[in-house]
């Protein structure tokens, strides 16, 4: 097996995308959800990314989908144990971007500014 050029390469590509984790955050947050509630509390999301994100998420394990046979039917959505795990990881995220946005922001106005 050749060498991996970044050690967390597959970490990221699992988990970065713009609608990610906003879904992980809320049902980690919120508990289990119906696709309408997620929705809602995600907000500008369309239901044709949200249901590619949701199966996404569920085929690597980090979400599950439960199908109520009730009338009328009811699914929820919920993070699994693998997806929680992910909670430190968005923790520290939050730490990083509410120390360092700022000086990110200004690079960048000042990028902007030399152009």
């Amino acid at each position: 097996m050749p060498p991996r050029p970044c050690p967390v390469a597959a970490a990221v590509d699992l988990v970065h995308s713009r609608w990610t984790t906003p879904v992980l955050w809320n049902l980690d947050h919120r508990g289990p959800l119906r696709f309408s509630q997620l929705q809602r509390h995600i907000g500008d999301i369309s239901p044709k990314t949200l249901t590619e994100r949701l199966r996404h998420l569920e085929r690597h394990g980090l979400v599950t989908r439960t199908y109520h046979p009730e009338i009328p039917p009811r699914v929820e959505y919920a993070i699994t144990p693998l997806g929680r795990s992910l909670a430190p990881l968005f923790t520290a995220l939050t730490a990083w971007q509410d120390r360092h946005l700022p000086a990110v922001e200004a690079a960048r106005r000042a990028y902007d500014a030399a152009d």
